[in-house]
């Protein structure tokens, strides 16, 4: 949020708001005071005015940035009526007591009601300054957060687009379908199993686009099958470890990471038999799954920074979960997912759980 850039109401609001109460709260009073007396007690009472808004302001500024957000409207509520009375008695205290010093005495007051009357018309004047700072930051909050809402449904709406796009990707349709096409004239037994395999691939990629969250097992499943249309065209080129903690099965993960980021690997790395592309996907005890292949980056000028892997990252935070780490290490290219359970997505937005 930007700074808050309020310097000409710092010094045209607190004229403005004596002449206001000056006028329409104390004429009576003030013509009962000499011109001498009125003379000498505006300028007082109007530097005490200016001195009193910065002080103010400052407490709720600090109370602000102490309590952020408008999750926490109620609680710099109370904040603030806790100040009042302080900063009332230093609002008045300030006043006569430079009154004090230039004549030697306090500004008299006939009565009660007069000291009532003086003391509530410097709870009027915070009450403005609160209003004013408060209710100004309440607008910019809630302007902000409608900004980000808006950027959110944005970004799941192109995330929705790219899914839709890479599900109907023509270039792994018709790889798929050449393949299949070579197997049926060599080998009909494994043109049936690869056709097997596809079919499960497209019936995968047609419902995924309909699930929040998807089992690890599921994506697991499908990965596998996915990998058998990969494994056709590449043969000895490509190699596949799995290594899934039976107890992690069950865990959460949103539909087509593992298909992407194995298509990443894919995408960005050579594979010819005689330098086989690796790719391991594993878990780890304290929840988190591992994509890892060995890193044989293509010599061709691509964008190897991996746009999918931002915005799969970004999905992660804006999920308010462990972020993906992306890591090179050893030779080897490693993505790292958190994986989910109902407790942690509970109270998330149905929004964010659309496949990327």
């Amino acid at each position: 949020m930007k700074p808050l850039n309020d310097i000409r109401l710092r010094i045209v609001g607190p004229v403005a708001l004596f002449a206001f109460v000056a006028l329409f709260f104390r004429l009576d009073w003030y013509t009962k005071l000499p011109f001498k007396t009125i003379l000498v007690n505006d300028p007082i009472a109007l530097t005490a005015g200016l001195i009193c808004w910065q002080v103010a302001r400052w407490v709720v500024l600090k109370i602000q940035k102490r309590c952020p957000g408008l999750s926490n409207t109620r609680r710099r509520f109370l904040y603030l009526l806790a100040a009042l009375p302080i900063l009332v008695f230093w609002a008045w205290a300030l006043r006569h007591g430079v009154r004090f010093l230039i004549d030697g005495k306090f500004l008299y007051f006939p009565n009660a009601v007069e000291l009532s009357r003086t003391i509530g018309i410097q709870v009027f004047y915070h009450f403005i300054y609160f209003v004013i700072y408060e209710g100004w930051y309440i607008l910019r909050q809630w302007q902000r957060e409608t900004v980000e809402s808006s950027d959110l449904e944005k970004m799941s709406l192109q995330s929705q687009l790219t899914s839709l796009q890479s599900q109907v990707n023509p270039h792994f349709l018709f790889n798929s379908l050449n393949s299949l096409s070579s197997l049926i004239r060599e080998n009909p037994v494994a043109a049936d199993q690869f056709l097997d395999e596809l079919t499960s691939v497209f019936r995968y990629l047609l419902q995924a686009g309909e699930q929040q969250l998807i089992p690890l097992r599921d994506e697991i499943a499908f990965i596998q099958s996915y990998f058998h249309l990969l494994k056709t065209r590449y043969q000895a080129g490509l190699v596949l470890e799995l290594d899934i903690d039976e107890t992690q099965q069950a865990q959460l993960i949103a539909p087509l990471t593992l298909q992407m980021l194995v298509e990443n690997a894919v995408r960005y790395n050579v594979i010819l038999p005689e330098q086989p592309l690796h790719i391991r996907i594993s878990t780890t005890p304290n929840g988190w799954l591992w994509v890892e292949n060995t890193l044989q980056r293509k010599p061709l000028l691509v964008d190897t920074s991996g746009a999918n892997l931002t915005n799969l990252a970004t999905k992660y935070e804006l999920l308010g979960q462990k972020t993906v780490l992306i890591e090179e290490r050893r030779g080897w290219f490693i993505v790292s997912v958190p994986l989910l359970n109902g407790e942690s997505v509970i109270n998330l937005p149905k929004l964010l759980f659309t496949p990327d």
